[in-house]
């Protein structure tokens, strides 16, 4: 059974956002780097494929260009949003309704 988030989607990208500036690299990093994935992390699908990214490792290498001190905490068999969420003490989105459970780290509840 998955949980559903009722966190309005406004406090889930400030929390998000938050929780990405304290590990940005730099200003741009901080300033539009973090608020804009943030607001892509609200989408429904993988975040690498809202961010337009062809695969996982495309979305990794984008991570550590800009959250490089990030990138050293998460564990290698978690996805993206998930861990994202997870960090900030939320549940995704697209998590109620993904398809793709199997592959991503402890999703079901």
């Amino acid at each position: 059974m998955i949980v559903k988030n009722e966190t309005p989607l406004n406090i889930l990208e400030e929390k998000v956002t938050s929780f990405l500036q304290k590990y940005a690299k730099d200003e741009k990093a901080f300033n539009e780097v973090a608020p804009y994935l943030s607001k892509v992390s609200l989408e429904m699908n993988h975040l690498y494929e809202d961010l337009g990214f062809e695969n996982r490792t495309q979305m990794g290498k984008f991570m550590k260009e800009h959250f490089p001190a990030l990138c050293e905490i998460k564990p290698a068999d978690k996805l993206w949003k998930k861990f994202i969420y997870d960090s900030v003490g939320e549940v995704a989105p697209a998590c109620a309704t993904c398809n793709d459970q199997d592959n991503c780290w402890a999703c079901r509840v």
